[in-house]
């Protein structure tokens, strides 16, 4: 783990569905009013899973979809709301603001998939989780966001 006054990275290897609950768990835990937590990777590399373990962790009881089609969908959660925005479709930065990213961070938090194409719609303090496949079971997460999220409990081994 590399961490200054401002910001932290790690990479953390999640070898089975199991991990990637404990890390959606971990995220939970430290999830505030206006945080943004971008899920990177390239399709198939779990992002909609990491979302539906953060969520669940939140005590989401109800089906996660991935919002591939509706763009955005809201939970209501014990601490706040929280959007999952999944940006695939979107082509151009602008169209980020008719889906009310601002209002989300303003109410509680999002979830961010494909967040690349947010332009600079994204805030700074964003927590980044960019998820690489390994091989079909196992998965590679490299995190880096504000130093607050540098918490031993977040990066150590799952």
């Amino acid at each position: 783990m590399t961490t200054d006054s401002q910001r932290f990275m790690t990479r953390i290897t999640l070898p089975d569905l199991a991990a990637t609950g404990r890390l959606g768990a971990r995220i939970a835990a430290g999830l505030r009013k206006g945080d943004a937590v971008a899920l990177e990777g390239d399709l198939g590399a779990g992002k909609t899973t990491l979302a539906r373990a953060i969520l669940k962790a939140l005590a989401v009881e109800e089906s996660v979809p991935s919002p591939t089609f509706t763009l955005v969908q809201t939970y209501e959660t014990a601490k706040f709301p929280v959007r999952h925005y999944d940006l695939y479709r979107i082509e151009h930065p602008r169209e980020i603001d008719e889906l009310g990213l601002d209002e989300a961070l303003d109410e509680g938090a999002a979830l961010i998939e494909w967040p690349e194409h947010a332009g600079d719609r994204l805030p700074e303090d964003c927590l980044h989780v960019l998820l690489t496949t390994i091989d079909p079971h196992s998965r590679r997460a490299d995190i880096s966001g504000p130093a607050r999220w540098a918490l031993p409990d977040l990066s150590r081994d799952l």
